[in-house]
């Protein structure tokens, strides 16, 4: 039994293993099959407050663990496959094991689209990115390409052309689904260009990325675009299955909260791309992650101290 369980290992869920840890109470987190979450896959983070010279994303997420468990909180690796939203107290079932908790923070984030093409996995941190706003300003004055034809895309790849010598959009359609500004702000700018009714087949590269294979869905033409960079949006899948049907979501799979990060069920929070579609950065997870802490924190410490565990409540 633990008064807090965190089911996340990312900033979110990390900062919030800090201040409930720090509160006194038992607090354990729960990693996931991926230790610290999208941000540990990121070559580096130079826009984290506090590292002037930036940080590994490793390296900031093994900094916040020994921060936590400095104050007490436990680490478990393990992966939660279920939750049971009847509490508290709250039932979790990994594949290792079964856990208790007063109260249960979700922080499983959310997982980028991929293209699933030979090189993607190979170079992501080495030239492929899902993150302009974390990324751009390590490709100066290169070309980059970008990949989709929503409004991220564009969002995305306007921020890069402060940066990079030129964008490259790449849509596998022949209009972009993009709002009617941002599309006019991409068609005017001078380092915007455009391929159309293209897919990208292969990033190539060794240590960095150096061309993009493409083919034409139409004619099925093949050519080559020497990019240094490739930024790809083309969505984000929340990893949110273990409370479909339990806690209410949109129609994306995101978890509805208020500005409190309670989720529907009284004792249950949220925090990071779990349900936030927008943001989608490492400090807005961690500040949301704290946010559902403090309520956490305040949630537990009102519990009726007779309080029945799981396991005693069915043994009475």
């Amino acid at each position: 039994m633990y008064d807090i369980a965190i089911i996340g290992s990312g900033p979110g869920g990390l900062a919030a293993a800090v201040y409930a840890a720090r509160a006194r109470l038992s607090t354990v987190v729960i990693t996931g099959d991926e230790f610290g979450g999208q941000i540990a896959s990121t070559h580096e983070v130079d826009n984290y407050p506090g590292f002037e010279d930036g940080i590994m994303g490793p390296d900031l997420t093994m900094k916040m663990q020994a921060q936590s468990e400095r104050f007490g909180a436990e680490v478990i690796t393990d992966f939660i496959t279920d939750l049971d939203v009847d509490g508290p107290p709250f039932k979790l079932t990994g594949r290792l094991g079964h856990y208790e908790a007063r109260s249960v923070l979700i922080t499983t984030g959310a997982s980028y689209r991929k293209l699933g093409i030979p090189g993607e996995a190979e170079l992501v941190g080495l030239g492929v990115s899902y993150c302009g706003t974390c990324d751009a300003a390590f490709f100066p004055d290169v070309p980059v390409a970008v990949v989709g034809g929503g409004d991220s895309a564009i969002q995305e790849g306007l921020f890069l052309t402060r940066f990079a010598s030129s964008v490259t959009l790449i849509h596998r359609r022949d209009e972009l689904r993009a709002g009617a500004f941002l599309q006019q702000k991409a068609f005017e700018h001078e380092k915007f260009k455009f391929i159309w009714d293209t897919v990208v087949t292969e990033i190539v590269g060794d240590q960095g990325v150096k061309k993009l294979l493409l083919k034409n869905v139409k004619s099925g033409e093949e050519s080559t675009l020497d990019v240094e960079g490739i930024f790809i949006f083309i969505g984000h899948d929340p990893n949110t299955a273990i409370a479909k049907g339990k806690l209410d979501m949109d129609d994306h799979g995101y978890i509805l909260a208020n500005h409190l990060m309670h989720t529907s069920v009284e004792g249950i929070y949220v925090a990071g791309e779990a349900q936030d579609s927008h943001f989608r950065q490492a400090i807005t997870t961690a500040g949301d992650g704290v946010k559902a802490a403090m309520e956490a924190i305040h949630f537990v410490e009102n519990l009726p101290e007779e309080a029945p565990t799981l396991t005693e409540a069915a043994s009475t």
